[in-house]
């Protein structure tokens, strides 16, 4: 997107832009990312993990026609894989058939160019001529130096590389940031982002996100799977089903041609839902013997 120019009309039309990729949103994500188009933040989400915020960043994209460029977020991630580093093997191969007889001042100035430079997630970003959607995934993984970097090319949408200067963005892209919380982020990082928090879902909205994802599942079958997932989000579980575990479960018991949830059903199929055998015993004990 130029500078200056809006993505979205209104927040009715993010709505029906998601809508058309899939992608169900609340009137809440449909405001927060017309207001991130307009002032120009990246947008912060949070949840728990299988809540849909990587799925938002993917759908936005594709409801743009925009390219997703996918910043995965790790321990001991720094400034070489986020933002850019130079290709050393290349610099040393150009050294050694140098036969010019350079001084050292030409040659350096020469492998410190663009055609040695190897550009990561954030600079491709930022350098982009087409749409792109920015996605930074599990920002909470990083280290304090790391979001440092990552704020100080959001807040100026700009790069220093000191052998070529400054480098200004061709466009100020669509940032999504997601985090599971699983440390506190910097004030300075949320003050530059606009905040969503991704819940799982009440039952209606996943009711009809089922309806509309799994092919030949019944609402009555759909009732009964969501009736019982939200059960066991209830219980202290290592790892709660996520919006896709459902979806997987939906389409299982379609698969095999079951059209209601039972004690049996539940104990052939439970390992969809839970990804822990202390989470399937816990289950067991709370629910099936219920």
């Amino acid at each position: 997107m130029a500078m200056g120019q809006y993505r979205f009309n209104s927040p009715t039309q993010v709505g029906e832009l998601l809508a058309g990729v899939g992608y169900l949103p609340s009137v809440e994500i449909s405001s927060v990312l017309f207001l991130a188009d307009r002032l120009k933040k990246p947008v912060l989400v949070e949840g728990p993990a299988g809540t849909g915020k990587t799925e938002l960043a993917k759908s936005a994209a594709k409801a743009l026609g925009a390219r997703l460029i996918r910043l995965q977020c790790h321990e001991g991630i720094d400034e070489s894989k986020a933002l850019y580093e130079w290709n050393y093997k290349k610099q040393l191969l150009h050294i050694q058939s140098d036969k010019t007889g350079s001084s050292w001042n030409e040659v350096e100035a020469d492998i410190f160019s663009e055609e040695f430079l190897l550009e990561r997630p954030l600079l491709q970003a930022i350098r982009a001529k087409d749409p792109v959607v920015l996605l930074i995934d599990e920002v909470d993984r990083v280290e304090i130096e790391t979001e440092a970097l990552l704020l100080e090319v959001l807040s100026d949408y700009q790069v220093s590389i000191p052998e070529l200067g400054a480098i200004v963005a061709n466009q100020v892209p669509l940032v999504f940031l997601t985090s599971n919380n699983t440390r506190e982020l910097s004030e300075a990082l949320k003050r530059r982002c606009l905040f969503l928090f991704l819940d799982y879902p009440d039952k209606e909205r996943e009711m009809e996100i089922v309806l509309s994802k799994v092919p030949g599942v019944s609402r009555a079958l759909t009732d009964s799977i969501v009736s019982f997932v939200g059960s066991l989000r209830e219980l202290d579980l290592k790892k709660r089903p996520s919006i896709s575990e459902t979806l997987d479960w939906a389409l299982t018991l379609v698969s095999l041609g079951l059209d209601e949830v039972d004690e049996s059903v539940v104990k052939s199929t439970l390992n969809v839902l839970l990804k822990y055998r202390s989470d399937m015993a816990k289950a067991s004990k709370a629910i099936l013997s219920s």
